[in-house]
């Protein structure tokens, strides 16, 4: 088997811009044509992310240039994966290094990790925390004795993203994959597909199958296998783009299986 590992692209992907209908106070004009915003309300649009002000019409030929601004990005959670890296200038979101490291820290040993869920109101709490705080945000044992609030809010990061750590382009691919009985050629598939991942999805996934082997590792004292992990992960970190009740109910043991190879063989894949 001979594979080339996913680096991925140093080229930024063109960022769509999140504009909604807003109502400016005051003389506007339009970012995008330079003429004035006529009206009292609902005189335009404006960007979520990079605060772009532009006319309905105009934001509809606008270039895919968004550059987010911390200023516009209110939160963490439920924000775009590339919007969120890129508004901080990271390689990954911090939410994820944050929990992963304290995680690693003092809980590879815990018995179920990841598998055992935490007290939901605190799992909420840490939420909040990073929303309100970012990197500043306190999840420390002194404040979150319990392991499984840091794993159950590592969790519910990836599974409010709106679009999937594995996107919906990516999943058919995936899934396909995961269908090849012969390992050699899974894994070679599973690497194509990789490479239709965006640049901050594809790191992210790298660093998080790194820490889940990690998790293997301690695996007599855990009790939580590459094939448990999988079955955690599976439907947190893969959603089917709009398939019918018993298709999604099938994909589940292949979104399972992807993501087991994806931590088996983190060391080739990535």
């Amino acid at each position: 088997l001979s594979l080339l590992p996913v680096l991925p692209q140093s080229l930024p992907r063109h960022i769509h811009h999140s504009v909604a209908v807003h109502t400016f106070r005051g003389p506007h004009w339009c970012e995008y044509c330079a003429n004035f915003m006529w009206g009292l309300i609902a005189q335009g649009v404006k960007c979520a992310d990079c605060g772009l002000n532009v006319h309905k019409q105009c934001s509809k030929v606008v270039p895919n240039d968004c550059q987010p601004d911390l200023r516009h990005v209110k939160k963490v959670y439920s924000c775009d994966l590339t919007t969120l890296v890129k508004a901080h200038n990271t390689k990954r979101p911090m939410v994820v290094d944050m929990c992963i490291q304290e995680i690693e820290a003092r809980g590879l040993q815990s018995e179920g990790l990841y598998r055992i869920s935490g007290f939901s109101e605190l799992i909420e709490d840490v939420k909040m925390a990073f929303d309100r705080d970012g990197e500043k945000a306190d999840i420390s044992s002194s404040v979150y004795e319990d392991i499984n609030i840091i794993t159950g809010a590592l969790k519910l990061y990836f599974r409010e993203l709106p679009i999937p750590l594995i996107t919906y382009d990516a999943y058919p691919r995936f899934i396909e994959a995961a269908k090849i009985a012969d390992p050699d050629k899974r894994l070679e598939s599973l690497h194509e597909a990789l490479k239709l991942l965006p640049p901050a999805h594809c790191e992210t996934l790298r660093y998080l199958m790194a820490h889940l082997k990690r998790v293997t590792q301690y695996e007599k004292e855990n009790l939580m296998s590459s094939e448990n992990l999988g079955i955690v992960f599976g439907p947190t970190l893969m959603r089917a783009p709009e398939l019918d009740a018993m298709t999604a109910l099938n994909d589940i043991r292949y979104q399972r299986l992807v993501v087991e190879t994806l931590i088996t063989n983190e060391d080739v894949l990535f």
